[in-house]
């Protein structure tokens, strides 16, 4: 298969029902585009004018309590609201909307200001792991709520509106459609093998190894095969658990472990800070039971050639359908290389 994939293809995403055009000898073309220079100054352990820092006060005018570890709080400037109106419009099939209800809370990693998921103790990135399952466990049983999107957007180019170590928990009345897509395939693979899609797909990738990135006892960072961006990275739980709940305590440790692991890796492949939009994806809190559900989390980095040049979406990718240069494979191999690895990958 090597040489068909050194040509232009197609590969078939069956997790979102989508194909993606792989264009490897694109990466021979010169470079006239946008260029950013990465901020280099230092950033302060504690920042006074911070409204994430410990002790400092919100715009809101809420004040933060003296955290020395996690910290969550209702976002002052929430995409979705509690006590929204319930209201439908529905005039024609091209006039439809609906109002929506949701939480939005903040989480703040840690209190120093100049960390990030990369840089924490084991103990205390153990400590958002569990943050992150107790925040789950509230949510998810709030009766108006049907899913819960824990995620981060990492760095000013993911629109980070600050540099503190924070992340993100949205709560939704309503299944967001990627989610929904996900339930979608994932339930039409389960009815028809027994088993999840995720399952069976990481079985395949543990046999063939070359798009692994990292491992541990209960978590696989792999580039996806379909992957879009150029770093793209999922995070697989090895047992098929349909959201964080499940999670053992050695589980939970091994997430985090990984997790780091994966970040360091990214970081020491251009040396800088590597920007990128990382969630977890886990079955819906609709009452339902939804055993074709496999806990996942995907990453989304945009850098493509180094710190400065960055993959954008544009043109055919808006028009046709998703485009990369490099394939998955060389991805894996420069991410592994990057992690220094001699890494192996126990079944």
């Amino acid at each position: 298969m090597g040489a068909f994939f050194d040509y232009p293809h197609r590969r078939y995403n069956p997790l979102a029902d989508e194909w993606v055009l792989v264009s490897p000898q694109r990466t021979q073309r010169p470079w006239h585009g946008q260029i950013e220079t990465p901020a280099v100054d230092p950033v302060p352990a504690y920042d006074p004018t911070c409204y994430l820092c410990p002790g400092n006060t919100r715009a809101s005018g809420a004040r933060n309590p003296h955290y020395t570890t996690t910290y969550v709080f209702e976002n002052d400037f929430a995409a979705l609201l509690p006590a929204t109106p319930p209201n439908e419009l529905r005039e024609s099939a091209f006039f439809q909307a609906q109002s929506v209800r949701g939480i939005c809370r903040v989480i703040c990693f840690a209190p120093q200001h100049n960390v990030t998921l990369a840089d924490l103790e084991p103990a205390a990135l153990r400590a958002v792991v569990d943050t992150w399952v107790a925040q789950m466990a509230e949510l998810s049983s709030h009766p108006e709520l049907n899913y819960v999107q824990i995620f981060e957007n990492h760095g000013a180019m993911m629109g980070a509106s600050n540099p503190h170590p924070h992340g993100q928990i949205w709560g939704t009345a309503h299944i967001p459609q990627l989610v929904a897509r996900e339930q979608a395939t994932q339930a039409a693979y389960y009815a028809q093998h027994g088993r999840t899609l995720l399952a069976d797909y990481l079985e395949q990738e543990l046999e063939r190894t070359q798009r692994l990135v990292c491992a541990n006892a209960s978590f696989v960072a792999l580039v996806p095969f379909w992957a879009v961006w150029p770093f793209e990275t999922l995070v697989i739980s090895r047992r098929p658990h349909t959201t964080l709940l499940d999670l053992a305590e050695d589980e939970r440790t091994d997430l985090a472990t990984l997790l780091q692991q994966l970040i360091r890796g990214y970081n020491a492949l251009f040396q800088t800070s590597f920007p990128y939009s990382m969630g977890f994806h886990q079955q819906p809190c609709d009452g339902e039971a939804h055993p074709e559900w496999h806990l996942h989390a995907h990453f989304y980095p945009p850098l493509l050639r180094s710190a400065t040049v960055r993959k954008f979406m544009v043109g055919f990718e808006l028009l046709g359908e998703p485009q990369r240069d490099l394939t998955p494979e060389q991805a894996a191999a420069r991410l592994r290389e990057a992690l220094g690895s001699g890494l192996t990958y126990a079944q």
